[in-house]
């Protein structure tokens, strides 16, 4: 496999394991559970670019020009990152022999960063803390990055199942 492939594998496995990840948070908003709104991801990642990282209220931040958009840029970027970074940990023998316990175990480690970065920076505290349900937040967190990690996962295998 050339360099071009396993980055453009790794770019597809990023995005098909953060779909997986979205219709999961999709079917959990239809029984009412509400998950990041992406338009505050966007938001952050305005302002972040603007030089401010912390902010004691997102939602409470002024709005920057398209956020949701930038916000789901954001997001697929990241889900694509970590795709890459499994791939570095694990190796490019992964691309094609994928496995489910290193994707799943990457995708969990993933719960680092909303956990202990983007929580605290976006004002809801280190582990949500600041939240009204603390330990509800980040079980969900973990299950979702769980799900990311299984989606990682899946992508792979689609990806080697259509290889000629």
């Amino acid at each position: 496999m050339t360099l071009l492939q396993a980055i453009f594998k790794v770019f597809l496995i990023g995005v098909g394991a953060t779909a997986i990840m979205d219709l999961w948070l999709a079917l959990l908003r239809r029984f009412g559970v509400q998950g990041l709104n992406f338009a505050l991801l966007g938001r952050w990642v305005g302002h972040l670019a603007r030089g401010t990282l912390v902010h004691p209220a997102i939602a409470k931040a002024a709005a920057i020009r398209d956020e949701r958009v930038l916000g789901w840029g954001a997001h697929y970027a990241v889900g694509v990152a970590f795709a890459a970074l499994l791939v570095a940990v694990f190796g490019v023998a992964w691309l094609e022999r994928p496995t489910v316990l290193p994707a799943v175990l990457l995708g969990v480690a993933t719960v680092v960063a909303p956990l202990f970065v983007m929580q605290p920076a976006m004002g809801a505290g280190f582990a949500a803390s600041k939240t009204p349900t603390p330990l509800k937040n980040c079980v969900r967190s973990v299950v979702n990055h769980a799900v990311f990690g299984l989606g990682l996962y899946l992508s792979a295998l689609v990806l080697v199942a259509l290889a000629p």
